[in-house]
């Protein structure tokens, strides 16, 4: 699980409270905290809509879903190191 920092600092930088990103996205303060502790995985449209809330490209605010190796699922008989 990796800590999208980039997203609470977009937040904090802009003044927004958890309450007020939250609703002002039509999505819970619980998810809106999971989304930046890197628990939970936005859909597109959200984070399409998160982008432009912050003004900050979705590839910065959610790193970690555009590694490469970030795969649901292993194919089982892949070369060693292919998998993670």
């Amino acid at each position: 699980m990796l800590r999208r920092n980039k997203l609470i600092q977009a937040r904090k930088s802009r003044e927004k409270t958890l309450n007020k990103a939250a609703e002002d996205n039509n999505i819970s303060t619980v998810y809106l905290r999971k989304l930046e502790s890197g628990a939970s995985k936005p859909g597109r449209d959200l984070m399409i809509r998160l982008e432009a809330y912050y003004g900050i490209s979705m590839q910065e605010l959610f790193p970690d879903i555009f590694l490469p190796h970030d795969d649901t699922e292993c194919i089982e008989g892949m070369p060693t190191g292919t998998c993670n």
